[in-house]
């Protein structure tokens, strides 16, 4: 089984075309893989949660935080429920007709193209101006981090500092998936230059047919890995354990004995002390 078209140019060529559709059926068996493989991780894993006694000693010394903590601003919150509503449109635009669901989904595949990465593109700013830009990132600086998270799963007792704001788990699938994101986006905003719309006048000689070909098998790669990468959000994303995560995307805030429990207050801290003598209280933040 082809992973790849192919076709034959005017100069008798073969050029790529696109990605095979038939391997939708290797994303369903890897799709239900993933399943198998976390039901497993959820039954083995004893999970990186504080311990109750070690986290009622840090909310007694911590008891100046607030009992909500900012995690995710309105601004921030909007733009992740945008993104999510256009890639599903973008799935289902994509894929529903390969399926055999036929209807005029061209206008609206693209339009939901055009907000995901209008979405992006304020993203990168909202990151790099008003927020902390690399606390999202990993590097080599986190590898002992990781190692401490692998064995405090295993079930060991591991000294040191768990996590900041984002979880190093949370920081590889946003590398990933940025990777995914600007990729389908990049080759979408280019096919528009081939199919033409109501405002690009359309170049099929924008390109040579040998890169055109490459721009559509990274477009149809790259959608079906979004397409893995949002079902194993979602799955994350409502399992128990992490229901407290989902909330703080819905309402911006987490308790303080999540905060807790989950983060290290000394690589996220919530606000700035200030002298007591001012009368003012800490502030409030989360945003960082």
């Amino acid at each position: 089984m082809g992973i790849l078209e192919t076709a034959i140019d005017p100069w008798g060529r073969t050029v790529l075309t696109h990605v095979a559709w038939n391997i939708l059926w290797v994303s369903f068996f890897v799709f239900v893989t993933f399943l198998v493989a976390h039901a497993s991780y959820i039954i083995l894993s004893a999970h990186r949660v504080r311990p109750q006694a070690e986290t009622d000693v840090l909310e007694a010394k911590h008891d100046d935080l607030p009992t909500r903590i900012k995690r995710h601003s309105f601004m921030a919150r909007l733009f992740h429920w945008i993104m999510a509503g256009s890639i599903f449109t973008l799935l289902g635009t994509a894929f529903f007709p390969i399926m055999g669901w036929q209807f005029d989904w061209i206008g609206i595949h693209y339009t939901a193209g055009l907000v995901l990465t209008g979405s992006i593109i304020y993203h990168i700013l909202h990151t790099t101006f008003f927020l902390d830009f690399w606390s999202i990132w990993v590097g080599p600086k986190d590898i002992p981090e990781f190692k401490a998270e692998i064995m405090r799963e295993r079930g060991q007792e591991v000294p040191g500092l768990h996590s900041a704001k984002y979880p190093i788990g949370n920081r590889l699938y946003h590398l990933v998936l940025t990777f995914v994101g600007c990729t389908v986006s990049l080759t979408g905003v280019t096919m528009l230059w081939r199919m033409g719309t109501p405002f690009i006048t359309p170049n099929p000689y924008l390109l040579g047919e040998g890169t055109w070909g490459w721009v559509y098998v990274l477009h149809g790669m790259t959608g079906l890995s979004l397409a893995g990468l949002s079902v194993a959000h979602i799955i994350f994303g409502a399992r128990p354990k992490n229901w407290w995560l989902t909330r703080s995307m819905i309402f911006g805030w987490v308790t303080r004995r999540e905060y807790l429990e989950h983060h290290e207050p000394a690589r996220w801290p919530i606000g700035v002390r200030v002298p007591k003598e001012t009368g003012v209280r800490r502030q409030e933040t989360g945003e960082a």
